[in-house]
């Protein structure tokens, strides 16, 4: 019962049937067609009345590439179904199943039957009108698509399944059933067809959102891995042995998607008939229904995408797509590194802009409309959601950008870890942290979720999470981007910045979101500053030091390396503990005083430090702070850039708390331009013990960011890293 069938009435003729379809759109419309050139006595039935006179004044044309023909048959409105009929058929789009149930309730003589043509689980619905002992239900995979009244296009000849969707069995009235109808074969594993089109049809969804072809969608190699995880998101839900059909194999998912390559290239349907539905048609598709009842994130991203495309916030396109490949990513991979805290479906955007297509993760310390700011803290966590984007977020909307995740962090950036909240791990490492505070971006970023992400920095937490992941890290000159709407920590220490995958996405998403100009790279050999002992300070690991020491010599091919002096950074790192935890007590200490259990151990700790900061203590810090700034700005005198390391060490097991002495270690390096407020970015320069990632880190005078970005495009290419996939797969 397995081979293929040939259409009713071109070899040889069965039984004539009566049957009524309802629904005379493609599929219903091709197979009534079919039917009636073969013999049969069928009526359809349609709400389209422009559809019906055409069919009843010119009859019903089928055209394309298959065969081309026109038959007479009869059409009517609904209002004109007969009372009693013994064969009735649905075809209707499956979100008017209930239309259509409530039209066949009673109608259907005894003995008869009807069976539904429809796509998704659609047989508990119709049960309910006609009974379960009275439903036949089918699996159609020809494609087909109404160009006019009366006429339809037949694309292709697919596989075309009918059975009892209660029993496994093949009964006389299936056989007979498929005897009449076109191409069809019996079978007694219905639902096994079914759901094995419900993994191939969320991945035509899928494709539906860009405006690639089907073949293009499923065939391009940007998208298999999300194709194929859609469709074993399906699969894995089915309670029955998923069915394979014309080159889709459920156990060969990979297989499957050249086969259906093939078979798509070869129909004259390019586009699915969700895409129709969405920019043809401009009607409403059957996605709640056909994916009604799957669980899985992807095919609700997916849904989500299609409905926002439904109101108009969104066209099909290939940036659709790639978003949809994030959301994957994200889930496949940033949720084993404790990555991720919220997915944002479909979000809100202006549909052109610069970053128009740019996927981007924000640290969940600032504000992003309709979710929790949630501070790596679980009380946090589960408060009232935001009520708008701060400034941040919304120029990321306003420059086109998907802001599709919120990202872990150590406990309000303080430097510590809440008990409850797990840490953000390594891609390259899963047993070593990401770096704080801004880990959950870092490590979203390397594991390749998405190209950037924003993070915060109040003494280096974009760039020592950077520099363990193996990323970019760019802290921007203080207030370049808003504060508003980002939880404080220190006041005059904190920035906004990014992480990303390289200098070029950090150029574009800071140029986009502040307006300022990309620079030309100079065009001349650079002057590049390094700190005497700096780069060889015992401070640092033998692996770190190592690493620093092929980096210069690497860019020494393409610029002068310049020793000076670094005694006002040491004398500005010398404020930093002080201020710090000064200003966090002030940010915090009337919820540490109204509920100390709000926060975790070591946070209370270091906030309960910087209550034993007096205000004479903090002004000192202050007035030196402002003296060693002027200092600070001669050093960069004839430069094009300041080098200094990064972080003394790869990335540990866990963040040390920032009063602790390796806490203190940690941000040696990046502190002092927090206080100056100058601009920094870290780069990879290369590997150390296990694989892990090392970085190195670059300096400007405040206010030269688009400067800096421009001289750390030409170290990017001298140092040349090999840019190790990492481990998490």
């Amino acid at each position: 019962m397995d081979e293929d069938w040939t259409p009713s009435g071109t070899s040889g003729m069965v039984t004539s049937m009566e049957l009524t379809i309802i629904g005379a759109g493609a599929i219903g419309g091709t197979i009534g067609a079919h039917m009636a050139r073969g013999g049969h006595d069928v009526v359809l039935c349609d709400a389209d009345t422009d559809h019906v006179a055409a069919i009843n004044r010119d009859g019903l044309t089928i055209e394309g590439p298959v065969e081309n023909f026109n038959v007479r048959v009869k059409a009517i409105t609904p209002d004109q179904l007969p009372a009693r009929t013994e064969h009735l058929a649905v075809a209707v789009k499956s979100h008017h199943t209930q239309a259509a149930a409530d039209l066949m309730r009673g109608r259907i003589a005894p003995g008869g039957y009807c069976v539904s043509f429809q796509n998704g689980f659609t047989a508990d619905i119709l049960a309910e009108a006609v009974g379960r002992d009275n439903l036949i239900v089918s699996f159609v995979n020809f494609g087909a698509d109404v160009v006019g009244p009366g006429r339809i296009m037949q694309g292709n000849v697919g596989t075309f399944r009918v059975g009892e969707p209660f029993a496994n069995v093949v009964t006389t009235r299936v056989a007979e059933l498929a005897a009449a109808l076109p191409y069809a074969v019996a079978t007694d594993n219905i639902m096994g067809f079914l759901w094995g089109k419900e993994a191939y049809g969320a991945m035509l969804y899928a494709g539906a959102v860009s405006d690639l072809s089907i073949a293009d969608s499923l065939g391009h190699p940007r998208y298999r891995t999300l194709m194929m995880a859609i469709a074993s998101e399906v699969l894995a839900q089915s309670p029955v042995t998923p069915e394979g059909f014309d080159g889709f194999e459920p156990d060969d998912l990979e297989g499957s998607l050249d086969r259906l390559v093939a078979f798509n290239r070869a129909s004259a349907k390019s586009h699915s008939g969700i895409y129709q539905d969405l920019m043809v048609r401009k009607r409403k598709t059957e996605v709640d229904d056909v994916l009604r009842g799957l669980k899985g994130p992807l095919t609700t991203y997916v849904g989500e995408l299609i409905h926002a495309i439904e109101r108009g916030e969104r066209t099909c396109e290939v940036a659709n797509l790639d978003l949809l490949c994030a959301y994957e990513r994200t889930e496949r991979l940033g949720r084993k590194l404790n990555a991720v805290v919220h997915t944002l479906p479909a979000p809100l955007r202006r549909q052109d802009g610069p970053l128009h297509g740019v996927a981007v993760a924000v640290k969940d310390l600032v504000d992003v409309e309709g979710v929790p700011r949630g501070n790596g803290n679980p009380n946090a966590m589960a408060g009232p959601p935001s009520s708008s984007d701060a400034p941040v977020v919304a120029s990321l909307r306003e420059a086109g950008a998907d802001v599709f995740a919120v990202t872990s962090l150590l406990e309000y950036a303080a430097g510590a870890l809440h008990p409850d909240v797990p840490e953000a791990m390594n891609p390259h490492g899963p047993s070593r942290t990401a770096g704080g505070s801004s880990g959950g971006s870092a490590a979203l970023v390397g594991v390749g979720a998405c190209e950037v992400a924003i993070g915060t920095d109040t003494g280096g937490s974009i760039r020592i999470p950077a520099h363990y992941c193996g990323i970019v890290g760019f802290k921007p000159s203080y207030g370049s981007i808003d504060l508003a709407g980002v939880q404080p920590l220190s006041p005059s220490l904190d920035h906004v910045g990014l992480l990303a995958k390289d200098v070029a996405i950090t150029e574009r998403v800071f140029s986009a979101m502040t307006g300022s100009a990309v620079h030309d790279a100079p065009h001349r050999r650079l002057r590049i500053g390094v700190v005497s002992g700096q780069l060889d300070d015992p401070i640092s690991s033998d692996d770190v030091r190592g690493a620093l020491a092929v980096a210069v010599g690497r860019i020494s091919a393409g610029a002068d390396i310049v020793q000076v002096d670094g005694g006002a950074l040491d004398e500005m790192r010398s404020t930093f503990e002080v201020i710090i935890l000064y200003e966090a007590w002030r940010v915090h200490r009337e919820q540490v005083e109204r509920d100390p259990g709000h926060y975790g151990p070591e946070t209370l700790r270091l906030f309960l430090a910087g209550s034993k900061i007096t205000r004479e203590a903090y002004d000192v810090a202050m007035v030196t702070r402002t003296r060693v700034a002027s200092s600070m700005e001669a050093l960069y005198e004839g430069l094009d850039a300041l080098l200094t390391p990064a972080a003394p060490y790869v990335a540990p097991a866990t963040t040390p708390p920032i009063d602790t002495p390796d806490g203190e270690v940690e941000a040696y390096f990046t502190s002092p331009f927090n206080l100056s407020g100058d601009p920094a970015l870290v780069l990879p320069c290369g590997f150390g013990g296990e694989g892990l990632p090392i970085g190195l880190q670059l300096s400007a005078p405040r206010g030269a960011d688009m400067d800096l970005l421009a001289v750390a495009r030409v170290i990017e290419g001298l140092l040349d890293v090999d840019h190790r996939a990492p481990v998490v797969t």
